[in-house]
């Protein structure tokens, strides 16, 4: 018998052994009790043991002044290595492989400068057509800083006309054909737009086959599916931590460097104070000897107030297992989610998100194809019924029913909510 009542989401809901983690997040509210939120994608919701790490660093800030840089449990000169390990956890890197640094746009500028290095003919790099804006923009302006015409020297990979997500083989293919012309390759680990995770593995050993490094745009990846990043030899990536890793609005965002390029001397660099020998950081010598880790890239000092929340998130993700534990919910909440969709929806709304489990991840995009209805207009009478998602120019509607906090009812309610106001 198929499940299709919220009876059976609840009898779902009962069994899920992740259930108990919803307990731990602020879901937001509104008259009508409880939101419907699926817009982890956008914004993790708030651990509550957020609200006691911010706090407990205020209180040092009161009682300490400026002598919380070394002294408490967490000391503030060091205080992003608290979050090293656990992150590295999330990303399948060793831990000097990663540093929770800066934004995602802003690392992703400074890890361009080390590992897009072009040189004569090779000098292009290789970005998704659809890719996200901050890094289109991010790209476009590094080639132009380095002399090269955008029109000339960025290769957009596209899907094939008439369908929504890359071939795998198209992808692999593109690179291959522009090999001896490609710098870098750099793409998402998920695509913002359509929800499809991309073969990362294939993408990196491609890539290198061509001659060209590679780095990942992880912003919807970390925390949502599996990554092996230090196994899959990929050069560099980077990522925010207010999406499913839900460290709070404008979160100070993560970078990797794998180990093998750590201490290259060759690489170019952006040199601040925080990438110097810690050891000799205060003797304020003006001869920087760098870090032998990731930390090298840093320039600035932790950012407390903004790094507090991610403490909080990633001790739940450790107590849930990680990633690797959580995904077989997240497959089981996608699954369950087409499955209401085409027995309640058919031929009134259809997901461009691939149910492919390995090309697929929390998102589901979702597109209006009943005639006649204005998918914006849907959108926003979803907002009025109560539902947090999200709406991405030119056509999607995206869901992400994360499996940290989102229950089958959620999934339930929301289709239940969609159906309503396509009737």
């Amino acid at each position: 018998m198929v499940d299709i009542t919220r009876h059976d989401a609840r009898r779902l809901d009962a069994a899920d052994p992740f259930a108990k983690f919803r307990e731990a997040f602020a879901i937001p509210r509104s008259a009508d009790g409880e939101m419907i939120y699926l817009a982890g994608n956008s914004l993790g919701l708030q651990p509550k043991s957020a609200r006691d790490v911010v706090l407990a660093e205020l209180d040092k800030w009161a009682a300490k002044g400026v002598r919380g840089h070394f002294e408490g449990d967490r000391p503030w000169a060091p205080f992003h290595e608290f979050l090293t390990e656990p992150m590295a956890r999330i990303v399948g890197a060793m831990p000097g492989e990663v540093v929770v640094m800066n934004s995602l746009t802003a690392n992703l500028h400074f890890l361009m400068i080390s590992f897009y290095r072009p040189s004569g003919r090779r000098h292009k790099v290789l970005i998704e057509d659809h890719a996200f804006p901050s890094d289109h923009f991010a790209v476009e302006s590094q080639v132009r800083f380095r002399g090269y015409d955008p029109a000339e020297a960025v290769v957009r990979v596209r899907p094939r006309p008439g369908e929504e997500t890359l071939r795998t083989d198209d992808l692999l293919e593109t690179i291959d054909a522009n090999g001896p012309d490609l710098a870098l390759v750099l793409l998402p680990g998920v695509q913002y737009y359509t929800g499809q995770v991309l073969p990362m593995q294939a993408v990196s050993d491609a890539a290198h086959a061509a001659g060209a490094t590679v780095g990942l745009d992880l912003a919807h990846a970390a925390g949502n599916v599996e990554l092996a990043l230090h196994d899959w030899d990929v050069d560099f990536a980077v990522w925010c931590t207010y999406k499913y890793l839900n460290a709070g609005p404008g979160a100070t965002g993560a970078a990797f460097v794998h180990e093998r390029h750590i201490t290259d001397e060759s690489l170019p660099r952006l040199n601040g104070w925080w990438g110097h020998d810690k050891a000799t950081r205060f003797e304020m010598t003006n001869d920087f000897v760098p870090i032998p880790t990731a930390e090298a890239w840093q320039v600035s000092n932790a950012p407390i107030f903004s790094m507090a929340p991610l403490i909080a998130s990633l001790q739940l993700f450790d107590e849930a297992g990680g990633v690797s534990a959580l995904r077989s919910k997240a497959l089981q909440q996608s699954d369950y989610f087409d499955m209401l969709l085409s027995h309640r929806l058919a031929g009134s709304v259809e997901s461009i998100t691939p149910t492919e489990n390995d090309q697929r991840g929390c998102q589901l995009s979702l597109r209006v194809v009943a005639p006649g209805v204005d998918g914006h207009s849907v959108f926003a009478a979803l907002e009025r019924a109560n539902v947090d998602c999200d709406w991405r120019y030119p056509d999607v509607i995206r869901v992400a029913p994360v499996p940290l906090y989102n229950t089958y009812a959620d999934i339930y309610d929301f289709v239940a909510a969609l159906e309503e106001v396509l009737s």
